[in-house]
């Protein structure tokens, strides 16, 4: 069954509306909708807040639901700026305080997740629950074209989505390899991201998007994997109620990131879309929004103990402690390189 045909129905007088504020002299575009405890929702690399559209009414109906375009993407200003993800998490922090609100439940989305997990390492005290979508930052591994997009040489190809008619060929070549038996994608999970992935590159054509598109990219990922993860700082998430949803045919964040996050940080939930990829609340957004919905019920907000989180910080824990099944553990393993496998 294709999950894409599975729709959400219509919420009366709950659609979010798109704002505008200007924060250290950028125009940041976020849309809001909804009253009650904060929701903020951060998108992946290359796409904005209306990737969020479909569920943003339904979750408006118990919450403030904030969904930011991070600077340089979507409607917001794309300067020449720092992209790091420690600077989106900054960012974050700026608009939520702009906005007058103190502490919320963040949703983060493939680099999302990665600001998600950073914002909740930077400003602990802001963060009451984190929910991790095929987030990015777990580990080094990630899909091969964005290793190769990261390559100096080969992301001036890029340049040429801005020729006329060069995103239909795109869609047309995807549509293609969708439909080809024997393609060397299938059974994969490339095939359910692509109508995703084809709708992300379609705003790269824009100069400045393009530019603020590899800048960032150049910030998480080089030719070898990811640049930052997090796994030496999961930990920290001990008291912090963590939903992890992940698609198990992503082709761009494997899966089994899903499971070494799930088994370094305590006490978190985790939930696998068996017919979905890189994008679940798109692919099922009915099992998602349940999911989230019942993380949101079955859980109570952190309150932040400062004592507790400098006791974590002194005493820290070891990579050898991340606990999971026999499989989960040697991938940890394998994720941290061959010499922290041998002296193990």
């Amino acid at each position: 069954m294709d999950t894409r045909t599975r729709m959400l129905r219509p919420v009366p007088d709950a659609e979010p509306r798109l704002v505008f504020r200007t924060i250290h002299g950028y125009r940041r575009a976020f849309r809001i909708a909804g009253e009650g405890p904060a929701l903020l929702l951060i998108h992946g690399i290359g796409d904005n807040s209306s990737t969020w559209s479909e569920i943003i009414p339904h979750l408006a109906q118990h919450h403030t639901v904030i969904a930011p375009d991070l600077l340089g993407h979507g409607r917001s200003d794309k300067p020449r700026a720092d992209y790091s993800v420690a600077a989106y998490a900054n960012g974050m922090r700026d608009l939520l305080s702009v906005l007058g609100v103190d502490r919320a439940t963040v949703v983060g989305h493939s680099l999302g997740g990665g600001v998600a997990m950073q914002f909740a390492y930077q400003f602990p005290q802001m963060v009451e629950r984190l929910v991790l979508v095929s987030a990015g930052g777990v580990t080094k591994d990630v899909h091969p074209l964005l290793r190769l997009i990261s390559v100096p040489v080969v992301n001036e190809a890029l340049k040429l989505l801005r020729i006329p008619g060069a995103m239909a060929a795109v869609r047309a070549a995807s549509e293609i390899i969708a439909n080809v038996h024997g393609s060397p994608l299938r059974p994969g999970a490339m095939l359910h991201d692509t109508p995703d992935l084809v709708r992300v590159l379609g705003d790269l054509p824009d100069p400045t998007a393009y530019e603020a598109y590899l800048r960032t990219l150049r910030s998480v990922v080089d030719w070898r994997g990811q640049v930052v993860t997090i796994l030496d700082r999961c930990y920290l998430t001990e008291n912090l109620p963590v939903q992890i949803i992940w698609g198990e045919r992503d082709s761009v964040i494997p899966v089994s990131h899903a499971h070494l996050a799930h088994s370094a940080m305590p006490g978190s939930n985790l939930e696998i879309f068996e017919n979905a990829g890189h994008f679940p609340f798109r692919d099922d957004p009915l099992r998602f929004l349940k999911v989230v919905e019942d993380f949101l019920q079955s859980t109570a907000p952190l309150e932040f103990d400062p004592d507790r989180w400098r006791e974590l910080l002194v005493h820290g824990v070891g990579e050898g402690t991340i606990t999971g099944t026999p499989e989960t553990r040697m991938a940890v393993l394998d994720a941290m390189g061959s010499d922290e496998r041998s002296a193990t």
